[in-house]
């Protein structure tokens, strides 16, 4: 797994976890787009490097359920992976309106041209 790919799933894990605690692991590998085995992966990782504590309590149906908890260390990490995870985005964004203009420039003339005076100037 790349280096970004695998900070935007911890930070994606983080600010869920920092907002909904007691979260299952299976809705968090549904709202992350991961396996199940891989949150579990994913949550021992951050518990070992001590960005997350685990606490059992029982929920309504009286079974066994986990809360996870981030600790301070998890929370100034958080903070450092949503300034890369943000700029990583905003990358994209610029990539994919310029592309977006492209087309719209492909489409407008009928021919291949980047966006610029001869295409309106987006």
């Amino acid at each position: 797994m790349s280096r970004d790919i695998k900070e935007d799933v911890h930070f994606r894990v983080l600010r869920i976890l920092q907002h909904r605690p007691e979260i299952s692991q299976r809705d968090l590998a549904e709202e992350v787009g991961i396996a199940l085995g891989k949150v579990n992966y994913v949550l021992n990782a951050l518990t070992d490097k001590g960005l997350v504590k685990m606490r059992n309590f029982r929920n309504a149906e009286n079974k066994l359920r986990y809360a996870y908890i981030l600790t301070p260390a998890g929370i100034a990490t958080k903070t450092e992976l949503t300034s890369g995870f943000l700029k990583r985005k905003m990358a994209e964004y610029e990539a994919l309106k310029f592309e977006i203009e492209s087309l719209q420039c492909e489409a407008e003339w009928g021919v291949d041209m980047a966006p610029g005076p001869f295409c309106g100037d987006r």
